[in-house]
């Protein structure tokens, strides 16, 4: 297989066996369609390549590493990585997932509530602590990135700066790509290598942006956004949004602390203090609401 086509790829195109029947996603490294399975008639998700990486060695291996990591995992949390052997050039299939980015959800207007925040928040919690035990960080962790369907369950995708722990030289010698300036973590800033606690500081702006409506430090050029996170500490919650208990608003200002070693040790425990409040306080979270 060569590296990369360069040839670009359309809405309406056949990819040997898939109909792309409609782009609906796209980000600096790839495109992603709804496209159609010809042998089976079955809705399913493909991924490819953007044609400027042709030529780049470096990308083709990330993408394949990708692919590699989504085959490995199993967890309804996840998007299930398809089998796609003999392809006439590079790209991965998925399977189709009905539903909603969290993106979305969190630009209509009204907001989410507290209670369903703490829901949708414990399952990426869920999905985040299966691939951090199995050795895999994610990095670039956003609303962009998960998929909520109408029940609130959750759906991580897009897994393209993610790493294995126990990689080899070659991968640590790579270099390393940034996630999401909006939502990287600080050491991910200073070009450091992230790891699981950079994962639930990304939870935590979230969990900050779906709690009050707003990204902290945004409004302003990225760069200046960037360098406020790294020398100040955010609005607490409970300044925009009143409404946020005050055991809530510890939690999310601990997972989003510029000092690694002063977040959650582990996802799993952050699940556990979400999962309190959640329990023994909502009857008195929707009293106030």
């Amino acid at each position: 297989m060569s590296l990369l086509s360069t040839t670009r790829i359309r809405s309406g195109d056949i990819l040997d066996h898939y109909r792309l029947e409609a782009l609906v996603a796209t980000g600096g490294m790839a495109s992603i369609f709804r496209a159609t399975d010809m042998r089976t008639g079955s809705a399913v998700a493909v991924k490819v390549p953007h044609s400027r990486h042709g030529g780049k060695r470096s990308f083709a291996s990330d993408f394949d590493a990708e692919t590699e990591i989504g085959r490995k995992l199993d967890h309804p949390g996840i998007v299930r990585m398809l089998p796609n052997d003999g392809a006439s050039r590079r790209y991965a299939v998925m399977e189709w997932v009905e539903g909603l980015l969290l993106r979305q959800i969190l630009d209509q207007p009204g907001g989410l509530t507290i209670e369903r925040t703490l829901q949708i928040a414990l399952k990426i919690c869920d999905v985040l602590a299966y691939i951090h035990e199995r050795g895999i960080v994610h990095l670039d962790l956003k609303p962009d990135n998960v998929i909520v369907d109408s029940n609130d369950n959750v759906k991580l995708i897009d897994f393209d700066i993610a790493r294995e722990t126990k990689r080899g030289l070659s991968a640590l010698l790579r270099p390393r790509r940034v996630g999401t300036p909006d939502y990287a973590s600080p050491e991910q800033i200073k070009g450091k290598r992230g790891d699981a606690r950079s994962d639930i500081y990304s939870l935590g702006l979230i969990l900050y942006e779906m709690l009050t409506g707003e990204v902290p430090f945004s409004g302003v050029e990225t760069l200046t956004a960037l360098n406020l996170r790294l020398a100040g500490d955010p609005m607490p919650p409970c300044e925009i949004n009143p409404k946020i208990p005050s055991p809530l608003q510890d939690v999310v200002c601990r997972a989003i602390a510029r000092d690694p070693a002063k977040r959650h040790r582990t996802v799993r425990e952050l699940y556990s203090q979400l999962e309190q409040i959640s329990q023994c306080g909502l009857n008195e979270l929707v009293e106030r609401l």
